[in-house]
């Protein structure tokens, strides 16, 4: 019979500062909590399969879930998308990637420039849209590409796809991405398309691309694929991980899209990992500050669970997590160092277990490869023997 597990990274979902939350600037950051408290979260089922029994969440608890649930701390260098991706597969980072609160130095602007054959805009962090309203203009006037960054290790290159196609614009982030090795490693390189005419009037259309670096060590996906079993990735998860490690992968765009597919791979006999990410909590709502909307699609997502439910078997393992935090009430734009929730369910498996705090993320990949019966732990604990109740 086939074995699947369903792994949800709700981007950016944080359960309560860090220990460490200080060192970046993120003391007293705590996604769900403050979302919560802001607009009163309806989430029943994510609360029935124990969310609210994690204290830092501020959601109430309930007397007997019918799932796990726990918090993992981030061990790696960094609160952005790529870092918490690779270490809850298996990796974890002694090294931050390289950061630029100032902009890129001129050595990697004009490397870039003189491969793509224009000078640039920008160059600073910024947020995605305000940098638009800022530049759009000026951008359609001169045909330069907008290159900016932010608190999170990226080269972002935005261009309007009614002057750039959208195919140039990837070929430019390929050319940025062959560049920026070494020192200049960025975790990630990202394409921003966008539409519009004027300042006010600039959209971001669907068509991100992030190209990352490939992990620098084997994660549960590369053991997975070694070992024969499925690994579909659904959303970003293929640019995450440089497309390494995974068997099929859809690269819906959106919360709704990604749900979608995610609820028709679920009807294959497949026998694996089905690793989805779903982005619009950080990208749209997150980044934007946008309490409301954030709030609105984690009782979307809610809605949907049960659905996804219903399609696994007696044998399945469906497990929900986030990357980092990136609280829509706190200061700024960016991410926010905190620890993310876990929240498991399985017919077949234990229920109303307290999984405590995690050391890493990388208890994740442990319990996956357990769950396999792979001998790889990532330096890492698994708790597969909890949620079997041994």
């Amino acid at each position: 019979m086939n074995r699947r597990l369903l792994w949800i990274v709700l981007d950016s979902v944080g359960a309560g500062e860090a220990p460490d939350a200080a060192e970046y600037g993120d003391a007293g950051a705590s996604t769900l909590k403050h979302i919560h408290e802001k607009v009163g979260l309806r989430m029943p089922m994510m609360r029935m399969l124990g969310l609210g029994n994690i204290a830092a969440t501020g959601l109430p608890p309930i007397p007997h879930p019918c799932g796990a649930y726990g918090r993992a701390r981030e061990c790696s260098k960094g609160k952005d998308t790529t870092t918490g991706h690779w270490e809850m597969a298996g990796v974890t980072l002694t090294e931050a990637f390289p950061t630029y609160p100032e902009g890129f130095p001129p050595e990697v602007i004009e490397a870039f420039e003189k491969a793509i054959g224009t000078k640039t805009l920008g160059n600073k962090p910024a947020s995605g849209t305000v940098i638009l309203d800022e530049l759009g203009e000026e951008h359609l006037r001169t045909g330069y590409p907008i290159v900016y960054t932010s608190s999170d290790s990226v080269f972002q290159i935005a261009v309007n796809t009614d002057m750039i196609p959208l195919e140039r614009l990837y070929e430019m982030c390929e050319i940025a991405r062959a560049q920026l090795k070494g020192k200049h490693g960025v975790g990630r390189v990202i394409a921003r398309p966008f539409t519009g005419n004027k300042a006010g009037a600039f959209v971001r259309t669907p068509h991100r691309r992030d190209f990352s670096l490939e992990p620098t060590g084997e994660t549960i996906l590369d053991v997975m694929k070694k070992n024969g079993l499925d690994v579909l990735g659904v959303g970003k998860i293929e640019d995450i991980f440089a497309h390494k490690g995974l068997t099929d992968t859809v690269h819906s765009a959106g919360n709704p899209a990604c749900i979608d597919t995610t609820l028709e791979l679920m009807k294959r006999p497949f026998n694996g990992l089905c690793y989805v990410n779903l982005v619009d909590f950080d990208s749209t709502y997150g980044h934007r500050r946008d309490v409301q909307g954030y709030a609105d699609a984690l009782e979307y997502f809610d809605r949907k669970l049960p659905e996804m439910m219903a399609l696994m078997n007696d044998e399945d393992l469906l497990m929900i997590t986030a990357d980092h935090g990136c609280d829509p009430t706190y200061k700024g734009t960016d991410h926010t160092r905190e620890y993310v929730p876990i929240v498991c369910w399985s017919r077949a498996l234990n229920t109303g277990v307290d999984l405590g705090d995690r050391s890493t993320y990388a208890d994740m990949a442990a319990t996956i490869a357990e769950y396999f019966g792979l001998p790889e732990r990532f330096g890492a604990k698994s708790f597969l023997s909890e949620l079997k109740g041994e």
